[in-house]
């Protein structure tokens, strides 16, 4: 990514807003397009990204005023056409559409039907994964059961928008006061979709669970794999994207459920080659042996330095894969970034450890130099 690129800018922007202004005017005769590009403009470089959806729906709200079945009809006459339905993945939509959430949010919380049929269209331009969970919150059973509908939509951004906004930890989602049984009923209905868009929405469900109720999601993948509603190469992807949180931290349930054994005897040795540098990269080398052809999942552990003294540990991935003929040999380049913004490297004790089928089977202490 270049140095100088920024997300809010090419997301949020003066061609975007005029592209917004357009649909409305085709919409609305009496919407006053230039004054609305000025109105959202006046602000908009200096607001980040959240905040300019906000912005240009508070702005939006300002120019087309009224509860939302005065503005709906407005709303629903200036969508363009939806998205591409001959596609079935990585179509997330134009996020110039987002604001269109927020704004319904404003105005449609006391009009909770109408608003689902207005996000049932806005998520087919854009996903209305964070504009749905007010509405859950206010109208958790109304919600619910026009998701139950939802489940069997032509549409698998629809479809898509049951489990991904009802998602214990959505990321940038206002948090939602459902248990995180409720949802299960949909996801039982959605695990067998067709569409790879739905189904890691689905995995991606469940690994928000994952981090409060593990045996929750694998007696559910378990029932699963039973019922055998999903193509099998398509369940096992699933699982693996569900359970991947819990591969990190090593849980031998979700090994077992990915068919590897926890408890397997395998011998582990790893060797640093040379000295580690920040800016340069940490090379080691290590070697398996167990029974032959038994799967082996292999991550590797660095233990950094914080400021302050304490210790941060990062699970990577290394390889998975079987010990054909009873042994492995692996190597790795770690690149130990100086310029990194989002974890500053410390010079100073560090520990490598590898991990196989969720154990840690070998480290080793090295100096982490500047």
């Amino acid at each position: 990514m270049a140095q100088n690129f920024s997300l809010k800018d090419q997301l949020f922007n003066a061609e975007k807003t005029s592209y917004l202004a357009g649909l409305f005017a085709n919409a609305d005769p009496g919407f006053d397009a230039v004054a609305f590009e000025a109105k959202v403009m006046s602000r908009l470089p200096e607001l980040e990204l959240k905040e300019r959806m906000a912005w240009i729906a508070a702005c939006l709200q300002e120019a087309i005023p009224g509860a939302l079945p005065e503005v709906a009809p407005t709303l629903l006459r200036a969508l363009p056409p939806p998205l591409d339905p001959d596609k079935s993945d990585d179509d997330f939509g134009d996020f110039i559409f987002a604001p269109l959430g927020d704004w319904v949010c404003a105005v449609g919380l006391d009009h909770p039907s109408l608003a689902l049929d207005v996000l049932e269209e806005l998520t087919q331009r854009f996903s209305m994964e964070w504009a749905i969970r007010p509405f859950l919150n206010h109208h958790p059973d109304l919600v619910l059961e026009r998701m139950r509908v939802w489940c069997d939509h032509p549409s698998y951004h629809v479809r898509r928008l049951v489990s991904e906004g009802t998602r214990p930890r959505l990321p940038w989602g206002q948090a939602v006061g459902l248990a995180l049984s409720d949802p299960l009923p949909l996801l039982d209905r959605l695990q067998g979709d067709q569409t790879r868009y739905v189904t890691r929405s689905v995995a991606n469900h469940l690994n928000d669970i994952t981090k409060k109720d593990p045996d929750l999601v694998l007696e559910r993948l378990r029932v699963w794999n039973e019922t055998g509603q999903q193509d099998g190469g398509e369940l096992q992807w699933m699982t693996a994207h569900a359970l991947r949180g819990l591969v990190k931290s090593g849980h031998a349930g979700a090994m077992k459920a990915l068919g590897y054994d926890p408890d397997a005897e395998i011998a582990v040795d790893v060797q640093i080659s040379g000295p580690a540098r920040i800016g340069e990269a940490l090379t080691f080398e290590t070697a398996l042996s167990g029974d032959k052809d038994q799967p082996v999942l292999v991550d590797y552990i660095i233990h950094f330095q914080r400021p302050g003294g304490k210790i941060s540990p990062k699970v990577h991935k290394l390889k998975q894969t079987v010990l054909e003929g009873g042994t492995l040999a692996l190597e790795k380049r770690h690149r130990l970034k100086g310029n990194a913004t989002t974890f500053k490297l410390v010079p100073g004790p560090h520990r490598l450890e590898i991990q196989v089928n969720g154990r840690v089977c070998a480290g080793v202490d090295f100096e982490l130099l500047a």
